[in-house]
Formats: C-alpha cells, structure tokens, sequence
C-alpha cells in the first residue's frame, strides 16, 4: 500500500550522537530537542503555525517528562499542538513515524512533526514506594543501567538474548568482529568531504549549548566518542560472557542524542520540499515479537511483515538500514533475508555511532533515505529490534532524485 502522508524531501534532521557521559550529557533531553526542533525548522523555512498535530518518542524518563509532547512542542514555538508521547525501546523510531503517518493517512492532520530524543547519561534512579515493604521501604532501580542488565520476563539481559541467537545459528566471535571493521569502513564514507553525507541532515559544525541555552560549551565537528578498531584490537577482547563469542567491541555503545521527521500531505509535502521534484513515500510497516531472549531474531518477520504491506519483495530494496546493537543482528538478517552483508548499512549504523535509544531508529531511517536520494531514487527498507524481543520495520520510497 502507500500511506497519503509523505516526508518532504530535507524536512528531517539528526543531532550528531554523543558517547555516554558526553558532550550532550548535562542537557534535559526533551528540552535539548525542543531546542534544536525550533532551530532545524528555522533553517528550512517550516513555520511553526502550519504544525497541526505531532508525536514525541522517548525511553528514558526526566522531569517535567510527563507534559510530553504538549511540553516540548511548547518550548519550540509550536504550542497550538497535542500528540502522544509513545515508548517502545529501540523501536520507538519507527513506531513514532507509524503514529504520524496514520494521523495524516485518517485525515485527521495535514502536517505532523515527529520527534524522538534520549539521554541514556545520568538516566534516572527511581524510588517505588511500598507500604508493605519492611518498615514500609520501597523498591528501586536504575532506570538505564538496570533495563540493559535485566529482562523482568526472563530474566536475562540484553547480551544474553545475542549470546543465544549465537549458540543457536553458530556465530562465531571472528565473524562478528569482520562485521564490525566492515560497518567502520562504511561509516568512514559518511566523513568524507568533510562529512558531506552526514551534512545532509545534519547541522556542523554542532554548537552545543549550556543548560540555560545562553552560551555554547562546545562545537562538534560530528558523532562524538567514535572508536575506530583494528584486526589486532579486536582479536584480543574476550567475549563479555563467560563461554559467550560477543566482546564489547561488536555491539553499539549507549549515547545521546535527538532526531525529527516532518510528515505531511502529498500537497503540503511538495511545498516543503528542499527538492520539490523528490517525493519520499511510505509503503509498508511490520511489527513482530520472536520467542523470549531472542530478540536478534525480530528484525526478519518485522521487516518481511512491512514488505508484504509494501508489495515488494527484498530484492526490489535498493537501500537497506538496520538497528543493529550487536553484530551478529546483521549476520543472522542477511543470512535469514537473501541478501548481501556487505550492501547493507552504507554510510553508518548504530553498531558505530551509537545507540541513544528512541533516535536510533529515527536516524536510521533519515540516512536510509538520503542514501536513496544520493544513489537517484529506489526502495528501502529499514528493521530494527528492540527490548522484550521486539522489532520494527518500513518500507519507503524515494522518486524524482
């Protein structure tokens, strides 16, 4: 199918993401987004009173993050809209995109700003509170630390869901460790003429503000806290289990950062467009949950899923992004789907820059798409997994590049 809403072409940008403890890891994360919404929009010429609907996506509670979208939309200079606030681990990029498209799709809205942002820095340390506890004591958590660490369902943690899919399909650390020098070289095109590809969608150099949005404290020329290995480097890390094949090398690193989409009618979407001629349409969405601590195995029924709703088959895909928090996500998806390891990812992945939660997918989905525009119009899809063994997919196209 094709869903009425589009994504005018350039209407979309990312902040570059920061390693933990970073650059970005002093500033509130719905206000750091709301900060850079206001700015990105001023920059394309998007009038704030045109938004009549929008959606905000985030995993890692802060104060004040109750208000949710109402509040960020505020702060940006966007306060005539509602929307939800919507989480569902990495998958939130994709599932923020869905919210706004059907809103358009329903007729409900004519144009939609979608926003994801995480601060997985300084996450929260949360206190429950239970009268029947001894002496009437709670419970706690570390809200990010403790989620990473620990599936309630299992329990397991996160490496423990990769470390499965590695026993069960045979994958070895030293193919994990080939898929991670190769997601680096890809990602060394994206810096090329001076980051020509992530400038695209991407404002750099990056001042990074103060608290009070009153000063720059830094400037980022791109992603902060990259590591770039080697053959040799890798091949001495020890897997992060024992009796385990994945070392720290091959799976992402926590980060933060923000990113926004624009979705609009076909009509509106033409006069938005950086490019009027380039048309960016939806196609296909996919959804799957696989068995308990598996959670590798989501991305293939997500994405064969959205490319049913979509009409296509995987080889029509000219482009193809994923979410991949371990390496081996990437030998198991191109394995399981037919299709090349080596044309996939192009340009960057989270495995390398970084993995900030709800933005990933969003990012993701950005550079599937200026891929496309580069290489003159196609298909794409992207599929990513996420906590509690879930997965998200979409199936878009870009024309007239």
């Amino acid at each position: 199918m094709t869903y009425a809403a589009e994504i005018p072409h350039g209407c979309y940008w990312s902040t570059p993401f920061a390693r933990w403890q970073g650059a970005l890891s002093h500033l509130h994360p719905l206000q750091f987004a709301a900060h850079v919404t206001q700015r990105e929009l001023a920059r394309r010429g998007i009038p704030a009173q045109a938004f009549d609907h929008g959606v905000l996506g985030f995993t890692v509670p802060q104060q004040h993050s109750f208000y949710g979208l109402p509040w960020l939309a505020g702060l940006a200079g966007i306060g005539q809209i509602g929307g939800p606030v919507l989480m569902q681990a990495c998958a939130t990029g994709v599932r923020v995109l869905l919210a706004g498209a059907q809103e358009i799709h329903s007729g409900l809205s004519q144009l939609a700003l979608t926003v994801t942002c995480d601060r997985t820095s300084n996450g929260p340390h949360l206190y429950y509170p239970n009268p029947r506890g001894p002496g009437g004591t709670g419970t706690h958590e570390d809200w990010v630390l403790e989620s990473f660490n620990c599936d309630p369902l299992g329990p397991h943690s996160m490496v423990n869901t990769a470390e499965n899919v590695a026993k069960r399909y045979g994958i070895g650390t030293a193919e994990q460790h080939e898929v991670v020098l190769l997601r680096e070289t890809q990602y060394r095109a994206a810096l090329v003429d001076d980051s020509a590809f992530l400038r695209r969608f991407m404002t750099l150099p990056f001042e990074v503000p103060d608290p009070a949005y009153r000063k720059t404290l830094a400037t980022l020329t791109g992603d902060e806290g990259i590591h770039f290995s080697t053959p040799e480097g890798l091949a001495k890390l020890k897997p992060v289990l024992p009796d385990g094949t994945v070392t720290f090398g091959a799976q992402t690193h926590p980060a933060d950062g923000n990113a926004g989409i624009v979705l609009a009618t076909p009509e509106r979407a033409r006069e938005l467009a950086r490019d009027p001629g380039i048309r960016i349409r939806l196609h296909g969405f996919g959804q799957s949950r696989a068995a308990l601590a598996q959670m590798p195995e989501a991305t293939m029924p997500a994405a064969q899923r959205a490319l049913a709703q979509s009409g296509l088959g995987i080889d029509r895909m000219h482009a193809i992004k994923t979410h991949n928090p371990f390496a081996l996500n990437d030998i198991l998806f191109a394995r399981t789907m037919g299709v090349d390891i080596g044309g996939m990812n192009n340009y960057g992945c989270s495995l390398i820059w970084g993995h900030p939660q709800a933005p990933t997918g969003t990012r993701a989905v950005i550079e599937l798409i200026e891929e496309l525009v580069v290489r003159g119009g196609g298909y794409g899809l992207f599929s990513g997994c996420a906590a509690g063994d879930t997965a998200m997919a979409v199936v878009l196209e870009v024309s007239g590049a």
